[in-house]
């Protein structure tokens, strides 16, 4: 099968030439229309050298897959007409916004995979380009209000004074808030954040920021794993917060989501109380804007003089990194569905992904697709095609062996207790405070790491280490003893002694590599 790259008129475009080679080695022929990745700084050459060839617009839109950036307004357009039937067509679609596209496609026999509808499950996430373009914006958006903001980010030390650093307050901490605050943190800015999620407080702090707590306005996520729109009373309570942080931010990046929907985060009198200069990047303009004074696209200047920017193209600003993320995403796309690498698009409609993914085929419209559960729960079958398919039977089957998991470990923690009563009582008196202070160890010891948060779990194995290294110091003294079972014993405690020891810091050293660049770690996680 041929897959064909257009110019679809934008920057951006959906195949690099490191993506093409990896589509050609899945043994698709892959063309690329002359000049589509020039945006990006891809020229035609390079394409050419990963095995593409290099065709007219109208040639790779005639090709059996069509991947693109965005989906185009019409099929009637001069290259979209040349998309024919039975064709598949990758691109971002808004499938929700967009249904005479949708009905367009259908009626064309095209089959449609919308790459802004990937499911949110862990399988799918090589393919979210939503959060790889969140990324993007989060970080740009930062570098757009550094050139806006009349000073520098990171407090400066001078012969004539000092300067302090900026403020910058991130509204959301989710993929786009959790960008913008680690860009603005590595400039130098104070950076503080809000988010309704309490379980983001973690997730904030471990970029360097500091946590606006407003325990009022905290809500849960949707078991659907997205968030919900406030009720009346957090709303309130949120908007109080806002208030007061942006009353101080030089920078103030909003983000705020729920459903495609924007709502309101920044008032016109809160943009009336920041300080003449201070930047406002709203993330949310493509939503209808988080700031009631945004213009989705445009730059607005208050009457204090407060610039809000309301750019919906940013992604698009950062062409060639976007690209490689877009080209990534759908090379990941056809390689699901190539699993024989010959060079064949299958697209399965009873896997989850796809099925999520595909809006349109055989001349029908697929959207909305199937609720896909995304909660840690078992799920619970509806209807009869789910009790017939096995699924929630195989769901259910651990649940028995579960409930038999906290009995059985009652028993093996009784025997073990009366093992120990039992090996006290027979053992001489001396020996029994020896055991003694060895229990209460161990029970001290389970629940101090029981209780430490995940978070602190690197710094305590090197305190674990600390503490093994005093073991494999008096088991190496006793190994010299006339007893052969203190001898045995020593040896076997210097040796696990000695693992823990080694096996610890190489762990330890293995994650505090994936803090720095070409770390151990690096691009090893998402």
């Amino acid at each position: 099968m041929r897959i064909g790259i257009p110019d679809d008129g934008g920057p951006l475009v959906p195949a690099t030439p490191t993506t093409a080679a990896r589509l050609v080695g899945l043994g698709y022929e892959v063309a690329v229309a002359a000049g589509a990745g020039a945006g990006a700084g891809f020229p035609d050459a390079a394409y050419a050298a990963a095995g593409a060839s290099v065709v007219p617009d109208a040639e790779a839109w005639a090709a059996d897959v069509v991947a693109v950036t965005r989906a185009p307004a019409s099929l009637a357009a001069p290259g979209p007409a040349a998309l024919r039937p039975g064709a598949v067509l990758i691109a971002q679609m808004s499938p929700a916004a967009r249904p005479e596209l949708l009905a367009e496609l259908a009626d064309r026999g095209v089959t449609a995979l919308a790459l802004d509808a990937v499911p949110r499950i862990s399988r799918a996430q090589s393919l979210d380009v939503l959060s790889a373009l969140s990324n993007v914006a989060g970080y740009r958006a930062v570098v757009e209000a550094a050139a806006e903001f009349g000073g520098m980010f990171s407090g400066q030390v001078t012969a004539a004074g000092t300067t302090p650093p900026a403020t910058v307050f991130v509204i959301g901490a989710g993929v786009a808030g959790l960008a913008a605050i680690g860009a603005a943190g590595s400039l130098g800015a104070q950076v503080r954040a809000f988010d309704v999620r309490p379980e983001a407080a973690e997730q904030i702090e471990s970029m360097g920021a500091t946590v606006v707590r407003a325990d009022d306005a905290a809500q849960q996520v949707s078991a659907d794993g997205y968030a919900q729109a406030l009720t009346a009373d957090q709303e309130a309570a949120a908007l109080r917060a806002y208030a007061a942080e942006t009353a101080g931010a030089d920078v103030v990046v909003t983000t705020a989501l729920v459903r495609g929907t924007a709502p309101t985060t920044i008032t016109a009198e809160m943009v009336a109380g920041m300080r003449p200069g201070s930047v406002v990047v709203d993330l949310a303009a493509p939503g209808g804007g988080n700031c009631e004074l945004t213009v989705p696209g445009e730059r607005v200047v208050s009457d204090n003089g407060v610039v809000v920017l309301g750019y919906t193209d940013l992604p698009d600003r950062m062409p060639r990194h976007t690209s490689e993320l877009l080209g990534t995403a759908v090379a990941n796309l056809v390689q699901l569905g190539t699993p024989d690498e010959d060079g064949r698009l299958v697209l399965d409609l009873d896997d989850v992904v796809v099925r999520g993914m595909t809006v349109a085929r055989d001349g029908e419209v697929l959207w909305p697709p199937p609720p896909v559960a995304v909660s840690a729960g078992a799920a619970v079958a509806e209807g009869p095609g789910a009790a017939a398919s096995g699924a929630a039977p195989a769901a259910a089957a651990p649940a028995p062996a579960r409930a038999r998991r906290p009995a059985g470990r009652v028993v093996l923690l009784a025997v073990a207790a009366v093992l120990g009563v039992l090996a006290v009582a027979a053992s001489p008196p001396d020996q029994a405070a020896h055991f003694t202070v060895l229990a209460l160890a161990v029970v001290v010891g389970f629940y101090v790491i029981s209780h430490v948060t995940h978070a602190l779990h690197t710094p305590l194995m090197s305190q674990t280490n600390a503490i093994s290294g005093i073991i494999l110091v008096g088991g190496m003294l006793q190994i010299g003893s006339s007893d052969p079972v203190v001898t045995t014993l020593a040896v076997l405690a210097s040796a696990v002694a000695s693992i823990n020891i080694f096996g610890g810091f190489l762990v330890t050293h293995r994650m505090l590599g994936m803090f720095h660049r070409g770390g151990a770690g690096e691009g090893s996680g998402r």
